[in-house]
């Protein structure tokens, strides 16, 4: 999924694209309104991540601009906390989603997703790879129908590789995201997370494979998305 940033602080940005590079999607940073314009009207991009207080123009006037002309990109707003009537206005010129600063960047990753499932016509809330789905709303996973108990790094690890269903994952980047606060673990440590879960998704339609030389990948041997 290709992502445009739009941000204005630097560290924030900077930590947004690798963070949003490292679960697969495809980050494009603008850092004030006049070259989120250009980027938008050089590449099609599958939704756009606002914040509001930008130096040269208000985000909301660059969003009421976009559905002027008639960009339909899906937007989702950063704002401040309480911000209710930024919040209110941002629905009236188009918005599709609003994160409260500070948020968690699961919850980032998770509403991009959705929002951009919506938009090509999947059902907001959940994610599916043949009869495994993952529900936002209760953060679980069930396999044909089933609760598929895991523990936070198999939750994960499968996550991540969810996200990515069809496109093979890194192993050090999928390590990265199950063992962000174990530095003590090395990078085979996650070859044990992934074979709990194989053990786990065994008997269902949905399997991760390795390929060689490119890392792992979740892939549904009904072809079912």
């Amino acid at each position: 999924m290709r992502i445009l940033l739009v941000e204005d602080e630097h560290e924030m940005a900077a930590w947004l694209e690798r963070a949003l590079a490292q679960s697969g999607f495809v980050p494009d940073h603008a850092g004030d309104a006049a070259t989120a314009e250009e980027k938008l009207g050089q590449a099609d991009y599958d939704a756009v991540v606002m914040d509001l207080r930008l130096p040269d123009k208000h985000g909301l006037v660059l969003l009421r601009e976009m559905r002027a002309r008639g960009d339909i990109t899906p937007v989702l707003i950063l704002t401040a906390q309480g911000a209710l009537q930024d919040r209110v206005r941002g629905l009236n010129l188009g918005a599709d989603d609003f994160l409260t600063k500070p948020f968690a960047l699961e919850e980032l990753e998770a509403r991009l997703t959705a929002l951009v499932r919506r938009s090509r016509g999947h059902p907001a809330g959940r994610l599916r790879c043949g009869a495994l789905e993952y529900d936002n709303e209760s953060r679980s996973f069930s396999l044909n129908g089933v609760i598929v108990h895991l523990t936070p790094r198999e939750h994960a690890a499968l996550g991540v590789l969810l996200l990515r269903m069809g496109v093979p994952v890194e192993k050090n980047q999928l390590f990265a995201r199950v063992f962000e606060h174990d530095s003590d673990s090395s990078p085979d440590a996650i070859e044990v997370v992934l074979h709990r879960l194989r053990k786990k998704l065994a008997g269902g339609d949905v399997h991760i494979v390795t390929v060689r030389g490119l890392g792992y990948m979740l892939e549904s041997i009904s072809g079912g998305l």
